[in-house]
C-alpha cells in the first residue's frame, strides 16, 4: 500500500476478516462479506500470496477484465535492481539468508526481500538502486506473476507440497518454475543435477550436494550442504568471489525455526523446526540425528499429502507425538509402520509428554510436517511457543 499510495496511486483495501485492525493503514479498507461493489474504478488487484485464485474478489476481478497480480510483481514492476531469485520446495529461507550473507562477506550492496518476511515492495524508494535483491518467492507468490525477471533464479528442489492449494503436483511444479519463464540469453538459471528443462533461455547451472565447496558450511545436515552448493553457484554468477563465499559458509549460523537447537535439558537437546511445513522438510530434519534416539511432535493442519514415506523414516525406539488437526491422518501412517505415538492433541502436552520420556542424549523435535493454521497464526509462533515451553523444564 505505502508504494502504491507514494507513486500518487488512489488506493483502497479489502479483507474478508473483521478482526483486522486497519488503523494507521491510511487508506479505505473494508472488512468483511465481500461485495463486487468494492472493484468499481479499479484499475489493479494486488493479490495477498494467502488467497486462492477461486476467491470471490479475485473471479470478480478477473471476470471485469481487471488485471490481478502479486506483491511480488507489483515490488518488480516498482524496482530497476537486479533480482536473484530462490524458490523450490524446502530451504528457501536458508539460502536467501545465506546468499545475503555472502553479499555482505563481500562488500556488495544487497538487500533479502520476499518470502523471507520482508516485502519487495518496502524496498522502492529505499534500496540502492544498483543493490541486488535477492528474493525467496513461495509458489503462491509466483502463481500471479507477469514481469518478473531474475537475473539468477535458483531451484533448490521440487516435492509435493500444497497440494490442497494447487490441487496437483502438476500445478504446484509450474507454479514454481515461473521463475525462469522471463529469463532470457544473459541470465543464469541454476538448476538441482540432472533435473528437467524448464521455461526461459537463461544459462543453466547445476549443483548437488556432493560438489566441491570454497569452505564447509557451519550449518549441519546434508540438506543444507545442498542449500549452500546451490548459494555458492549463485553466488559466483553473480561476481562474489570464492574468498568472501568461504568467510560467510563458516560463519552463517542459519535461520530460525529450521533445525534450531532451542535448549538443552539434563543432556536432552530440544530442537524447534517448525518450519518443516511439508513432509519433505520433515524427512529432512529426521535424517539430521541419524543414531540419535528422536522424539518427534507432528501435526497441525495437513496439506493433502500422504505420511507413509514419513512413518517410514522413523528409526527404531524413535516416537511420535500428534497434535492439531492432522492427528487420524498421522496416526493411522504410523500404525502401518509400528511407530510408537501419543495423541497429544496441543503443543503444550506434546512437549510435557516428549519430556517425560526423553533420557539424555535424546532429542525432542518439533518438525509437524504440516501447517501451523489450525492452532497458532504461524509457523513462527508455533516455533516461539516450543521455545518457550522447552524453557520452562529448566525449572
Amino acid at each position: 500500500i505505502d508504494a502504491l499510495v507514494a507513486q500518487g496511486n488512489d488506493v483502497s483495501g479489502y479483507d474478508s476478516s473483521t478482526d483486522v485492525d486497519v488503523s494507521g493503514i491510511g487508506v479505505d479498507v473494508r472488512l468483511g462479506p465481500w461485495d463486487d461493489v468494492a472493484l468499481a474504478g479499479v484499475d489493479l488487484v494486488v493479490k495477498s500470496p494467502g488467497v486462492p485464485n477461486d476467491r470471490p474478489p479475485v473471479v470478480a476481478a478477473r471476470a471485469r477484465g481487471i488485471e490481478v497480480i502479486s506483491e511480488i510483481e507489483l515490488g518488480t514492476r516498482l524496482l530497476s535492481n537486479p533480482i536473484l531469485g530462490v524458490t523450490g520446495t524446502n530451504g528457501k529461507t536458508t539460502t536467501t539468508a545465506l546468499l545475503g550473507a555472502m553479499f555482505v562477506a563481500a562488500g556488495i550492496p544487497a538487500a533479502t526481500a520476499g518470502n523471507i518476511g520482508r516485502p519487495l515492495t518496502s524496498l522502492v524508494g529505499v534500496a540502492d538502486p544498483e543493490a541486488w535483491i535477492v528474493c525467496e518467492l513461495s509458489s503462491f507468490q509466483l502463481e500471479d506473476i507477469d514481469t518478473l525477471h531474475p537475473q539468477i533464479a535458483i531451484l533448490l528442489n521440487l516435492e509435493p507440497d500444497h497440494l490442497d492449494r494447487h490441487g496437483s503436483f502438476e500445478a504446484y511444479s509450474n507454479a514454481k518454475l515461473r521463475i525462469f519463464e522471463n529469463q532470457g540469453a544473459d541470465d543464469v538459471a541454476i538448476l538441482p543435477r540432472g533435473f528437467g528443462s524448464v521455461p526461459g533461455a537463461g544459462q543453466r547451472l547445476e549443483f548437488d550436494g556432493r560438489d566441491e565447496l570454497p569452505a564447509e558450511p557451519l550449518i549441519p545436515g546434508a540438506h543444507n550442504r545442498e542449500n549452500s552448493a546451490a548459494a555458492v553457484a549463485a553466488a559466483r554468477a553473480a561476481g562474489i568471489p570464492d574468498d568472501a563465499i568461504a568467510e560467510a559458509l563458516r560463519t552463517f549460523p542459519g535461520v530460525e525455526h529450521r533445525i534450531e537447537e532451542v535448549a538443552t535439558i539434563d543432556g536432552v537437546r530440544y530442537v524447534n523446526d517448525s518450519k518443516a511445513t511439508n513432509v519433505s522438510a520433515t524427512l529432512r530434519a529426521l535424517a539430521s540425528f541419524p543414531g540419535t534416539r528422536k522424539l518427534v511432535i507432528l501435526g497441525g493442519r495437513g496439506k493433502a499429502e500422504p505420511y507413509a514415506p514419513l512413518a517410514a523414516a522413523f528409526a527404531r525406539g524413535d516416537r511420535a507425538y500428534l497434535i492439531g488437526e492432522a492427528t487420524e491422518d498421522l496416526a493411522a501412517a504410523l500404525e502401518a509402520t509400528d511407530v510408537e505415538y501419543e495423541r497429544s492433541g496441543d503443543l503444550s502436552t506434546a512437549v510435557a509428554a516428549a519430556a517425560r520420556e526423553a533420557r539424555e542424549g535424546d532429542v525432542v523435535l518439533l518438525s509437524p510436517a504440516c501447517a501451523s493454521f489450525d492452532q497458532f497464526t504461524s509457523y513462527e509462533q508455533r516455533g516461539e511457543e516450543f521455545g518457550k515451553l522447552a524453557q520452562k523444564l529448566t525449572g
